[in-house]
């Protein structure tokens, strides 16, 4: 399955080029399972070869995750809840989404804030899914332009940079950004919890 997803995925940048990548990273925030992991390593690739322009491509991935988000993000701002649940138990399994899924993504909008529309462009399952609870909950739209923008362009350089760096054998790199992205959870939970620490050690000295 992944490989004939990776052989799209290679045959549509190598026949439209920027095209190509914008497409592939606007469908992946638009709730698409297409993974980034292969789309922009392999347009680095093409870099490398004097293809395409590096800067060209990072922007293409970045603007094309935003476009994504926004479409996922107006889905929420509005659908009601029940409606999206609804779509995702009937047409989920099609797309890879499930309610588990969805409820971490909610779940981590609410207990971490409006920032997390930032961090969460660089964090498995959530990147994709939290454009939703941002659109339920009806936040800035230009606060979460802004935010998922960012986000994009640091993870779009990143794995463009792979790309280029590791050239023809970027595909090989696959199986160990799974553990990178598991890694980058755990350290952004313990950052978290950090700061939840260290704000209550700080409303305690007050008190105090």
């Amino acid at each position: 399955m992944l490989e004939q997803l990776s052989g799209i995925i290679i045959h549509l940048i190598q026949s439209t080029g920027y095209l190509g990548v914008f497409i592939l990273m606007t469908l992946e925030s638009a709730l698409i399972p297409i993974p980034s992991e292969i789309t922009m390593p392999f347009a680095g690739f093409l870099v490398q070869q004097g293809k395409l322009n590096l800067y060209v491509v990072i922007l293409a991935g970045a603007f094309a995750n935003l476009s994504g988000s926004l479409i996922a993000y107006t889905l929420g701002y509005y659908l009601e809840e029940t409606v999206i649940l609804k779509l995702i138990d009937k047409y989920g399994k099609f797309i890879l989404i499930s309610r588990k899924e969805y409820d971490q993504s909610i779940h981590w909008f609410r207990r971490y804030g409006e920032s997390v529309a930032f961090f969460s462009r660089i964090l498995p399952g959530v990147r994709t899914f939290i454009s939703l609870p941002a659109g339920l909950s009806e936040m800035s739209v230009w606060k979460f332009s802004i935010f998922t923008f960012l986000g994009s362009l640091i993870w779009s350089t990143f794995l463009t940079l792979v790309g280029v760096y590791f050239g023809s054998k970027w595909a090989i790199l696959e199986p160990y950004f799974r553990k990178f992205n598991i890694a980058l959870v755990i350290i952004f939970i313990l950052a978290i919890l950090w700061y939840i620490n260290h704000k209550l050690k700080i409303v305690g000295f007050k008190k105090n």
